[in-house]
């Protein structure tokens, strides 16, 4: 398969799609980065890497540290984590208080902010110092010693921390959240602040496509452990937009409102894409359509 080529035909065409999505304003911090940037990055299982645009610029990447978390998680508490956050697609807006109530504040998954908040919950319980425990993780599975959190962006988001807080409090109640409620969400805040580019994120996420090993050999997580959060991520990695992201992409992946995406096919490839203008659901508009075209041109997804 040639990489190098299918990328760039996928950036030509994407120069020519017509976008109507905008940036997130909901952090101010985001609503600085330029709405043009675009870049694609894909590593192999063999280890080839090949990027084009704007892969090695770094962003935001925000909820797609929720698929990261949950993973370290599950490493610590394995099956005992669904005792406290479920598996199913929510089919409402990602930051719902009224679904959350429904339940009875057990999140209908990881990946909505409630079920994040939860599992960050559960990171500040096993982690002797949190904030720092985590990204000395993501730089391990990275490879890449010099991922950091940004600052800027999370102090953006613990001032405009109002629904998050609400959330938070609203799990506190039901006794869903064990620890103090601003440590909780302080370590949530600097999770989703981390910066990637393209390549660092594609890395990140080698071991989902590598039966729980990182490009450098460590095993993360088990084979089983690795099926289930590729599962999460393929039927709730994208809010409610999943579905639309299975039907026109085919693999498992996740989204933030940075404009980052990163999908993987097991056993074959892990590709993250950039482009900060979101379509209503809050997804990047551009990289959903040049995941598409991925697909398309090579006939390689998980269905």
């Amino acid at each position: 398969m040639n990489f190098t080529t299918i990328l760039q035909e996928i950036e030509q065409e994407s120069n020519t799609f017509s976008t109507t999505g905008n940036v997130t304003t909901t952090i101010p911090e985001l609503a600085k980065v330029s709405p043009n940037k675009f870049g694609i990055h894909l590593t192999t299982i063999e280890g080839e890497d090949f990027g084009i645009g704007d892969s090695v610029e770094k962003f935001s990447i925000q909820s797609i540290s929720k698929a990261l978390t949950v993973a370290l998680a599950f490493s610590f508490l394995d099956e005992k984590i669904w005792k406290r956050v479920g598996v199913e697609p929510s089919g409402s807006a990602f930051n719902s208080l009224i679904q959350l109530e429904y339940e009875k504040g057990i999140p209908r998954n990881p990946f909505i902010n409630s079920g994040a908040i939860v599992i960050a919950d559960m990171l500040v319980s096993c982690l002797n110092n949190p904030k720092e425990d985590f990204l000395e993780y993501i730089r391990v599975i990275s490879g890449s010693p010099t991922i950091n959190f940004n600052l800027a962006v999370a102090q953006s988001e613990k001032d405009t921390r109002f629904r998050n807080a609400a959330l938070a409090n609203f799990l506190k109640s039901f006794g869903n959240i064990e620890n103090d409620v601003d440590e909780v969400l302080d370590f949530y805040f600097h999770q989703c602040s981390i910066e990637m580019t393209c390549k660092e994120l594609a890395h990140s996420f080698f071991f989902f496509a590598n039966e729980g090993k990182t490009k450098e050999g460590k095993q993360i997580l088990t084979k089983s452990q690795v099926k289930r959060l590729n599962a999460l991520m393929q039927t709730c990695g994208f809010y409610d937009e999943s579905g639309e992201f299975t039907y026109k992409v085919g693999l498992p992946g996740k989204s933030g409102i940075g404009g980052g995406i990163v999908a993987l096919y097991p056993k074959n490839f892990v590709v993250a894409t950039w482009s900060p203008k979101l379509n209503k659901k809050g997804n990047s508009e551009l990289g959903m359509h040049a995941l598409e075209l991925l697909t398309t041109k090579t006939g390689m997804s998980v269905f």
